[in-house]
């Protein structure tokens, strides 16, 4: 198995469910060496988000200098960037990779308690500067509304929203379906080839904290390992669902997963 080389771009959690605690421990999961640049420390538990300290964004862009000039990167992951000087230093350093390199972006916009993780001026800059170098888009539901600017009800919606921002950026775009209603979850990949769906039961539990964040670094990782991108979504799929039904009841709001499975089996190799 490859060892991918994984560098992730988002914010630190203190409370260790999400962000880059969650990513460095999927990425490590899946057999890859998590690389970091942070680009905020969050004040945050399972109730919530309290306080939000930015890093200056010439201190982002040299986090991920050092990693990419020194160690080398098979693959990049951006989660919280927070605002439109640090998207735009972020899309300066990704832009001398000149496209080699595999880029997964979720577009991190809300926190699991509802605290706004990006700004309002922000997303213009981010479907402008950031999200047309990507090789996958991750957007939940909200997520997705705010891209595209549709009002989404249904996995119906959710796919011609899909297809909508796929083709508006030249990228694939995984159109997460946790937040609709119903007693499936229904993830779909659209890609300029084909469409690759997924339904599941809905798992019923309170500890989801880090779902995106995880799901995101696994394909990534899956990617640095050079999977096939449906592969590589379907192994992560497969090891976030397993984590949801290790996570290990902590907290008093939305809880962690159980990034390290517990006693349940999984395989880190294949889809």
């Amino acid at each position: 198995m490859t060892i991918a080389r994984v560098l992730v771009v988002a914010g630190s959690d203190s409370g260790g469910g999400a962000g880059i605690q969650a990513d460095i421990k999927a990425v490590t999961m899946m057999g890859g060496h998590a690389m970091t640049a942070i680009t905020a420390i969050t004040i945050q538990n399972t109730l919530g988000v309290s306080g939000v300290v930015p890093v200056p964004p010439d201190a982002i862009a040299a986090q991920m200098r050092a990693v990419i000039d020194d160690i080398g990167v098979d693959v990049i992951k951006t989660g919280m960037l927070g605002d439109a000087p640090t998207i735009e230093a972020v899309a300066d350093v990704l832009a001398r990779l000149d496209g080699h390199v595999p880029i997964v972006i979720d577009p991190v916009m809300v926190a699991k308690g509802g605290a706004s993780l990006l700004a309002a001026d922000a997303v213009n800059t981010l479907k402008r500067r950031l999200l047309p170098r990507a090789t996958l888009v991750t957007p939940n539901i909200p997520e997705l509304e705010a891209l595209t600017g549709r009002t989404i009800v249904s996995a119906e919606d959710a796919l011609d929203a899909a297809r909508a921002l796929g083709d508006e950026l030249g990228a694939a775009v995984l159109a997460k379906g946790g937040h609709l209603e119903g007693d499936e979850v229904v993830d779909q990949l659209v890609t300029r080839e084909d469409v690759h769906s997924w339904t599941d039961n809905r798992i019923e539990t309170r500890h989801t904290h880090g779902t995106g964040c995880t799901l995101a670094s696994a394909i990534a990782a899956g990617l640095g390992q050079g999977m096939a991108l449906p592969d590589a979504v379907a192994r992560a799929r497969a090891y976030v669902r397993a984590a949801m039904l290790a996570a290990p009841g902590l907290g008093q709001g939305h809880g962690p997963l159980g990034h390290a499975l517990g006693v349940v089996p999984f395989d880190r190799v294949k889809p």
